[in-house]
């Protein structure tokens, strides 16, 4: 197998790289150098530009073409200027002269003209700066025509030649001297000394490793000296092993003639033992065929439980149908609840609509009956002032109460209509609480005219939430209803408090009446639904249900109660501001 140098494939590692960097760096310096030199080019271009102008353009605008070919044979003879071209201010040439043509004819510039300092870089190694000659006459200034000035890379490589061959030279004899010096330094460093220890290992004897440790002179501390140091512990440590084993040997031979022993000892045991686990398997049959009997006991009992546990399933299956019936028609009855008392409230209101519409009625007709009075007074000429003063105060007093009457009427439905309209739809809207609770009370206006009972509001004209405005308008309109009937019953003059308060986004709402309440043991019961203190005399038992359901599933809150016996009937009612 070939064997590879560690020391040549690391130095040539590090040479190439460093041969690399070298070319990369002598390179970029000579790049630098060109940049530098075309720099210095241009700046003198531009240099006789500034002496030489003045003259092309008066030659120019003197039309004195041989002055201005002797002027341009002139800057063709400076060694920097390869070419040189004049035009008038028709782009006709004038001159021009050196290496300025392609095989066409034609100057391979960019553009036809360049602006002011503009450099341009040509075709076939030539570059240059074109400038305008410019007259000045009468304080007018007059273009009369271009001038461009050539050079080629060969000028800047002429210069920079020298430059070239001293780095390249310098790269190669820093080059040569770091090979010669990487190649001592690795020779004497790791060369020579892996070569002695590879020496002294091949001849190692296993049968003395203590005079097959390394022995190399080297007064450095460094990895060769660690691996000498660590060679030549293993070895040590590899002595002991030795005389360990030794040892262990004879003890297994001492071990082995105790076990010798031990073995015939544990025959006669074993044979013992085999009689009496003879008689142990004749009980274990007799136990086998005892558990056989039982299994099929068990299989019996499984397969009687497995139709039992069908049966259950299939009875299991119809109380679910049930309960689902259940629900559905509890859902029905909670819907004809709340169209019952949305019915109810509209026949009040209907009833209570009619009496200022028949007061409007009977006020139109008296006021139309002064009207053909008067007519006939004018008709007949029989009217006068008192007349007309009776008619005056009579139609006042009579558009008055048709005005109060009709007003009062709009009031009720307006304020029935938004309540109806709430209850029966699950829209989610802005509303001011205070404005549309009032509203609400207004809408129950005919059931609470009937009593004497007084409702007073805790509420800022500033609270203003988003949620579901039927919900709200279900939850009193049910409160109040159940306040007036089961709470006030006996009571001629009940009073119920309305306060809502609202901390960062949660609405508070506490409803309290000093009516009759309830009785504690009855209080758990207050929300279940067919819980009524009216059975058979017209209570569904489905106010407060709907109520705990609308505050619970509809505004995503919560409703507690309290009360205590003739001491009357509270609850807290929290939610949050859906927005």
């Amino acid at each position: 197998m070939k064997v590879t140098s560690i020391s040549r494939k690391l130095l040539t590692r590090v040479l190439s790289f460093y041969f690399v960097l070298t070319f990369l760096v002598t390179c970029v310096q000579i790049g630098a150098e060109y940049i530098n030199t075309k720099s210095h080019i241009n700046s003198e271009l531009l240099t006789l530009e500034k002496t030489f102008s003045s003259s092309l353009t008066r030659a120019v605008w003197e039309l004195n073409t041989q002055q201005a070919i002797d002027i341009a044979e002139g800057l063709v003879a400076i060694p920097m200027i390869k070419g040189i071209k004049v035009t008038d201010e028709n782009n006709q040439i004038i001159t021009q002269l050196g290496e300025n043509r392609t095989q066409d004819g034609d100057i391979k510039l960019d553009n036809k003209e360049k602006s002011y300092f503009n450099i341009s870089s040509l075709s076939e190694g030539l570059f240059g700066y074109s400038f305008p000659l410019i007259f000045e006459f009468s304080g007018r200034t007059t273009k009369v025509g271009t001038v461009t000035l050539l050079s080629s890379n060969q000028v800047i490589f002429d210069r920079i030649e020298i430059g070239i061959y001293f780095l390249i030279g310098n790269a190669m004899v820093k080059t040569a001297a770091l090979v010669f010096l990487f190649s001592i330094a690795f020779s004497q460093l790791l060369t020579n000394p892996l070569n002695e220890l590879t020496e002294q290992i091949n001849q190692f004897d296993i049968d003395d490793p203590e005079a097959s440790k390394l022995h190399i002179v080297n007064y450095e501390r460094n990895e060769l000296s660690i691996l000498q140091n660590a060679y030549n512990n293993l070895l040590s440590e590899l002595s002991r092993y030795k005389e360990e084993l030794a040892t262990a040997q004879s003890e297994i031979i001492d071990s082995n003639n105790k076990l010798d022993e031990q073995n015939l000892m544990l025959e006669q045991e074993v044979a013992k033992k085999t009689s009496s686990l003879s008689t142990t398997m004749l009980k274990m049959e007799m136990q086998q065929r005892e558990l056989l009997a039982q299994q099929g006991q068990l299989k019996a009992e499984n397969s009687r439980r497995s139709q039992t546990e069908k049966t259950l399933t299939n009875t299991n299956d119809e109380l679910k149908s049930s309960i689902q019936e259940l629900r559905k028609a509890q859902e029905r009855l909670l819907d004809a609840e709340k169209m019952a008392t949305l019915g109810t409230l509209s026949a009040e209101i209907t009833h209570e609509i009619n009496t200022p519409i028949g007061v409007s009625i009977t006020s139109t007709s008296y006021l139309s009956d002064l009207l053909t009075k008067l007519n006939d007074e004018i008709d007949s000429n029989k009217l006068s002032k008192r007349g007309l003063d009776e008619f005056r105060q009579n139609a006042n007093q009579s558009v008055e109460l048709l005005i109060n009457n009709l007003n009062r009427a709009s009031d009720l439905i307006s304020s029935y209509k938004q309540v109806a309209v709430d209850q029966t739809s699950d829209k989610i809207r802005h509303i001011n609480l205070a404005k549309y609770i009032n509203e609400i009370i207004k809408s129950l206006h005919p059931k609470l005219k009937k009593t004497k009972h007084e409702i007073n509001i805790d509420c800022s004209d500033t609270i203003e939430v988003y949620c579901h405005a039927g919900a709200i308008s279900q939850i009193f309109t049910n409160l109040i209803i159940n306040s007036i009937i089961h709470g006030f019953e006996g009571i001629e003059q009940g009073e119920i408090n309305i306060k809502v308060e609202m901390q960062n986004d949660e609405v508070q709402i506490t409803y309290a009446d000093n009516g009759l309440g309830i009785p504690k043991e009855s209080l758990p019961s207050l929300f279940d639904p067919f819980f009524t203190t009216k059975s058979g005399r017209g209570g569904s038992g489905l106010g407060t249900h709907i109520v705990q359901n609308l505050v619970t599933d509809t505004l995503n809150g919560t409703i507690v109660a309290s009360s205590e016996e003739n001491q009357g009937l509270s609850y807290l009612i929290t939610f949050k501001d859906m927005r």
